[in-house]
């Protein structure tokens, strides 16, 4: 188990080059799962929940001790990610935007709270109409508090 000690958990969303609606796929999604996946062990980030929505992606993430640096990090997956689903999709790069928002959560409570927000998203957005319904989400790692 990697040594979190303090470290919060960090809420990220981002949005695609352009907004374009590409993300909301079985091939997007494998992408990214399997870069989060392989992030725990190369970068020390470990990917709890995310969700895929047509143009951003919401997801929770918690650096162990000694992760590379945040930026880094996001610069690294979107790298390998942007390749990956311009290939799958047959789209010209970019992906994504290169800014993206994040904001640290201090308490598990309020984990559960964003998470359970943030799940509503495609129900709002009126894309299905149960959070069920929606394929393009899941859990990585179970971030701990």
């Amino acid at each position: 188990m990697p040594s979190f000690r303090s470290n919060p958990i960090v809420f990220f969303t981002t949005c695609t080059y352009q907004r374009r609606k590409i993300l909301a796929s079985s091939k997007c999604e494998k992408i990214l799962r399997e870069t989060w996946q392989r992030s725990a062990d190369h970068d020390g980030w470990w990917v709890g929940h995310y969700i895929l929505m047509p143009d951003h992606v919401h997801f929770f993430a918690r650096p162990e001790i000694g992760a590379r640096r945040m930026a880094d990090w996001v610069q690294m997956w979107k790298s390998v990610s942007s390749r990956q689903i311009a290939a799958a999709l047959s789209i010209d790069p970019p992906t994504w935007q290169t800014d993206y928002f994040d904001r640290y959560l201090r308490s598990s409570e309020i984990y559960s709270e964003k998470w359970h927000y943030v799940e509503q998203n495609a129900v709002r957005a009126g894309l299905v109409e149960t959070i069920d319904a929606w394929p393009y989400r899941g859990t990585i790692h179970d971030l701990m508090f």
